[in-house]
């Protein structure tokens, strides 16, 4: 007798298994994007119930409830809460009767930033949501209540500077009467939107919310399974499918044979699909599909293919002996990215000269939720709903593999099971839009954490060579840093082998430190895989190597590591990049307005040391170290208590973070963001690795791609946020980069090895 096989989501299955203690685990939501469609298409009849829109981020109907859209992806950083709680502070919003609606992808509806001349971009990345859109959604919220102020004045036909709104109503001061919000809708949809300059926005002693401890919106439903990801996607007819990518990145299919899949129970269709030759940049690998009506079927037939392959240019690339390469290539002179003094004829004269090289390896996103998303393609259009940080750019690239124009995709955004950069590239979307149009019928791709290993977007692998010149009293006289890595743009256009503007702006040609001879060279370095942006990007093994040489220097001079890297900071001053030929991007933000401040760089480290202890006496095998990095103009400096045990094993007692990020929203974020980046910096530094033979990588999963479990975790982590009144920084990605070298230089302090390449893995063995 044949099996008969039901698909049952997780969801479902944690349902009928706690069904007696009476969870209700599935939740629907009627009308779900309806007032986000409407904002951004204009597609909302006009009657005399209409709500009251007076921008393309805010309803208010006439039963009061706010409907604020979120126009940035929510992938656990609290985005769908950051941004709509400053515009109902803005509001004077009642947050109970507020409900967020996620925006589908759209190309020019949302207003540029405040601080970039840009489209209005839904791209969730380079930690900009809060520090472009904070201004911009505040002055809609502002602009909102000044017109329910205007329309209760006309109500009472009393002047508008005798009224003011305050939590959910509007106050008439001189009679005490009060209005609701909703009762003011039909007035004030009819008035005009006053212009920007005559806004007033809240000064931060009014603030209701924003500073506040504020719970994330989708926080219950996250921890109750409510949720929806891409992954939990469904739609009527819907078909699933795996595919058999090529092993080596630019190889292709030369024959296949799917018969054994076909004979698989619930296969459907087994569908080839054309690869794209190196460099690939948004567009899938290529190979076969196999189309199953479950996911079950799908991936035993998937295990039946007999594929060849053609393995293309990139079947020779072994890592081992590309880290040889890199590292030859960071001994020998580069492109020269900074040069400011003579740092030949310094480091010649110098009392004393130190070297050091490092190594990071490729990495792996390894988000938790691998990549998923479904298609519906239809009468010359396509519908999608896909975990995505890129809405926009997903509709581009569907439009183009289907050859279609882009307005007629569409893309509905589902929460993010993590993302770190990796569900910005829509490859596995334009999968399922392939795949769909092929069959008929909805597709869901469903990539494994096999496919997502191994045919991933990678950070890049990075070989750094350093030296440095002290004087007799122990000063840094001079700096060469050499970084060589293959590069981002590597992936989207033929013959990079250098790397970007943007890319040795992130910790290397933006040294912040007080030396009168700097020179930066960046040789020269070829990709045999996808280089992709991973949370913090480059600053990783720039932060790695900066901070790792500064302890080793301090060492060198005989000097504390904390007080040697204050002195190589030097004194509080904003830092002109634009000499020594440097091209400096800074974040996509002015430079006046986000100033390299080695002020606020000296504040986190004082903070930092003086918060965790700095000094205190420590049993034998335990050491602190220091780390600190400007990276999404924030400061963040981090101290890593670390335990080496007899056999090299380590663990981590306390991990300290202190960091200026800025005008803050949300404290709850900031930390939550912080301790996050501490688990992922540990993972990177500890074991994050992958590596390639015949072109192949080798890892495949959580057992040889381990990530810190909680016996590993720090066992407490504090954090310290500075208060400031500056512009608002990035806070998703910056809290990465100095852990790693504070957890090396913390192992140094503890035992007197040094760690120059990662991971540690079995470096401290016995």
């Amino acid at each position: 007798m044949r099996a008969t096989i039901t698909n049952v989501s997780r969801r479902e299955f944690l349902h009928e298994v706690t069904a007696g203690g009476g969870f209700a685990l599935a939740v629907t939501l009627p009308g779900a994007t309806r007032v986000a469609e409407a904002l951004m298409t204009g597609t909302a009849a006009a009657s005399p119930t209409d709500p009251f829109n007076p921008n393309v981020y805010l309803q208010i109907d006439a039963d009061g409830t706010v409907t604020i859209v979120a126009h940035r992806s929510e992938m656990g950083q609290g985005v769908r809460t950051g941004l709509p709680m400053a515009l109902a502070d803005e509001l004077e919003a009642d947050w109970s009767k507020v409900r967020i609606e996620q925006a589908i992808g759209d190309e020019a509806r949302f207003k540029t930033g405040t601080y970039v001349d840009e489209p209005g971009t839904q791209n969730t990345d380079g930690s900009r949501s809060l520090r472009h859109f904070l201004r911009p959604l505040r002055e809609a919220g502002a602009t909102a209540r000044a017109m329910l102020e205007a329309a209760a004045a006309q109500r009472w036909s009393v002047s508008v500077t005798e009224v003011e709104a305050r939590f959910h109503q509007v106050l008439h001061r001189p009679s005490g009467r009060t209005v609701a919000y909703g009762d003011l809708v039909a007035i004030a949809r009819d008035l005009p939107v006053p212009p920007k300059e005559q806004v007033r926005l809240k000064q931060s002693s009014a603030f209701r919310y924003i500073g506040k401890e504020i719970p994330i919106v989708d926080l219950f439903d996250m921890t109750t399974g409510r949720a929806k990801y891409g992954i939990d996607q469904v739609q009527p007819g819907m078909k699933y499918a795996v595919v058999a990518r090529p092993p080596v990145y630019g190889g292709r299919v030369t024959s296949v044979d799917s018969s054994a899949a076909e004979a698989v129970a619930g296969v459907e269709r087994v569908v080839r699909l054309e690869g794209t030759p190196p460099p690939s940049g948004f567009l899938p690998l290529g190979g076969v599909a196999v189309v199953a009506r479950n996911t079950w079927a799908a991936m035993q037939g998937r295990s039946k293919l007999k594929i060849t392959w053609d393995d293309g240019p990139n079947g020779a690339y072994d890592s081992t002996a590309y880290r040889a390469q890199l590292e030859a290539a960071a001994m020998r002179p580069g492109k020269v990215v900074r040069n400011e003094g003579d740092v030949d004829t310094a480091l010649a004269g110098a009392a004393r000269r130190v070297t050091a090289d490092y190594y990071v390896p490729h990495l792996a996103h390894a988000t938790m939720e691998p990549p998923a998303a479904l298609a519906v393609v239809a009468d010359g259009r396509c519908e999608v709903w896909a975990p995505t940080q890129n809405p926009q750019g997903t509709r581009d690239t569907v439009a183009k593999v289907l050859g279609i124009p882009s307005d007629r995709v569409r893309v509905n955004v589902s929460l993010l099971g993590g993302g770190f950069g990796r569900k910005s590239k829509p490859d596995f979307i334009a999968e399922a839009a392939l795949l769909s149009r092929e069959v008929g019928a909805p597709v869901k791709v469903l990539w494994t954490r096999d496919d997502d290993m191994h045919h991933g977007y990678y950070h890049t692998v990075a070989a750094q060579h350093l030296e440095a010149g002290l004087d007799a009293r122990g000063r840094t006289v001079a700096w060469l840093h050499r970084s060589v890595f293959p590069s981002i743009p590597s992936t989207f256009a033929p013959g990079v082998t250098h790397a970007s503007d943007g890319e040795l702006s992130l910790g290397c040609v933006d040294l912040p430190y007080d030396i009168p001879n700097i020179r930066c060279e960046n040789p020269e370095a070829e990709s045999h895989v996808r280089i992709g942006w991973y949370r913090s990007v480059a600053n990783i093994q720039h932060a790695f190597a900066v901070n790792s040489f500064a302890s080793e220097l301090a060492h060198a001079a005989g000097r504390d590591p904390k007080d040697y890297l204050l002195e190589l900071i030097g004194p509080p001053r904003h830092i002109d990049l634009t000499r020594g030929g440097v091209k400096y991007m800074n974040y996509g933000d002015p430079i006046d307005l986000y100033p390299v401040d080695t002020g606020r760089l000296r504040k986190v480290v004082e903070l930092v040391a003086e918060r965790a202890g700095w000094g205190r006496k420590l049993v034998a095998g335990r050491g602190l170290g220091i780390g600190v990095h400007r990276s999404f103009v924030t400061y963040v400096a981090t101290v890593v208590e670390v335990q080496v045990g007899k056999a090299g094993e380590i663990s981590v007692p306390r991990v300290d973070v202190a960091v200026d990020c800025g005008f803050v929203v949300n404290p709850d974020r900031v930390r939550s963001q912080m301790e996050g980046a501490c688990i992922m910096g540990l993972s990177n530094s500890l074991y994050g690795q992958v590596t390639f033979r015949d072109g192949r990588a080798q890892q495949s999963n959580f057992n040889d791609y381990p990530v810190v479990r909680i016996n590993a975790a720090p066992r407490e982590t504090r954090i310290h946020i500075v208060p400031s009144a500056d512009p608002p920084g990035g806070v998703g990605e910056p809290g990465v980069p100095p852990l790693g070298p504070a957890l090396c230089n913390a192992i140094f302090a503890a035992t007197g090895k040094r760690i120059r390449n990662l991971p540690i893995g079995g470096q401290l063995g016995a």
